[in-house]
């Protein structure tokens, strides 16, 4: 993801956005599979301190904006294995 010109304190913070690389696109590539853990831990952090902030709305969104990656990290993860294996969801055990 190039980051964006434009400050968005919420989706594209500039001081994430360095060096032609987004922050999240660096950890991604560096945890593996252990970057949902990262994306629940952060949706966890602004959960617990929003009511403690002096703009709290903004960290609920933040934590929307990691709640709507998780669910599109896990959506990869559902179509690529469904691309390798089929759509094993109608299998009853």
């Amino acid at each position: 993801m190039k980051a964006k010109e434009k400050n968005d304190p919420v989706n594209f913070p500039a001081h994430y956005n360095k060096g032609g690389i987004g922050c999240i696109d660096a950890i991604k590539s560096c945890q593996g599979d252990g970057f949902k853990f990262y994306l629940q831990g952060s949706i966890l952090k602004y959960i617990w301190r929003y009511e403690h902030k002096s703009k709290p709305i903004q960290d609920l969104e933040k934590a929307k904006w990691f709640i709507d990656k998780l669910i599109a990290t896990v959506q990869e993860e559902q179509d690529a294995n469904n691309k390798e294996y089929g759509d094993l969801t109608d299998i009853t055990v």
